[in-house]
This record gives structure tokens, sequence and C-alpha cells, in this order.
């Protein structure tokens, strides 16, 4: 069975440069070992990376032993539920790829709060970086 996103339909990869995903496999997969709900596929922004450093959860430093690249503004990655949903209320979401969310985000986050940071990705990724 393959897994739906929140819009109902396939659930479609999220990115590869970086490699993202609980399983590294380029999706917002998610199963019984995801404790974090790795779920919501962001296009992370300046302010979303520190944001997320501000909480305790640095996304810029590399760690390899996870095969963690370390993130910068433009990258696409599937992060928490619960650390989006936090830079939401703060007012720092990153912006959101809908059809690359897996419909598990949902039982976290309001499909509402999602969509009002809904993008396609932007061919150019330079307004990002503010």
């Amino acid at each position: 069975m393959s897994e739906r996103n929140v819009l109902g339909g396939e659930l479609e990869p999220c990115g590869t440069d970086p490699l993202t995903g609980f399983y590294r496999d380029g999706c917002c997969s998610t199963g019984p070992h995801d404790i974090g709900s790795h779920t919501i596929c962001a296009v992370v922004t300046a302010e979303f990376l520190a944001h997320q450093r501000s909480i305790g959860n640095d996304l810029t430093t590399p760690m390899p032993q996870y095969r963690f690249p370390g993130l910068v503004p433009g990258d696409r990655w599937c992060v928490t539920a619960v650390n989006w949903l936090r830079a939401h209320y703060d007012g720092a979401a990153a912006p959101v790829v809908l059809a690359s969310t897996h419909e598990k985000a949902l039982e976290i986050v309001p499909l509402e709060a999602l969509q009002s940071h809904a993008v396609d990705v932007p061919g150019d990724l330079s307004g990002l970086e503010g």
C-alpha cells in the first residue's frame, strides 16, 4: 500500500540533495521507529533554521553518523511535525510542500496551518535566505 500525502494523493518525494527522510529515502515516509514524526516536507529558510537552533534543534551542523549533512536555506527536508508547528506558532514556519508531506502530519498539525505555508518549490531560491 502506498503512503498518502496531506492532500490525499500518493506521497511524492521531498528531496534527494541532501537526501532527506527519516529513512533517508528522499521521502517523508514514517513508521513505528520514527518517534519524532519526520513527516513535513519543508523548504528551510534562514529564519526557520535560526528558530530551530533556538529551541535546541540544530539543523545546520553536519552529523555524519546520522547521514545528516547540515542544512542551508533552500534545502528541502523532512522536519518533525511538532517542531514545525512550534515554528508556526512562533512566526518562523518554513514553507511546506504539501504533496510531499505525509498524511500522518495531520495527527499533530492542522491542515489549515500547513496550507497557509504551502508552496511550489521556487526555481530561484535566493529569496529564502532572508
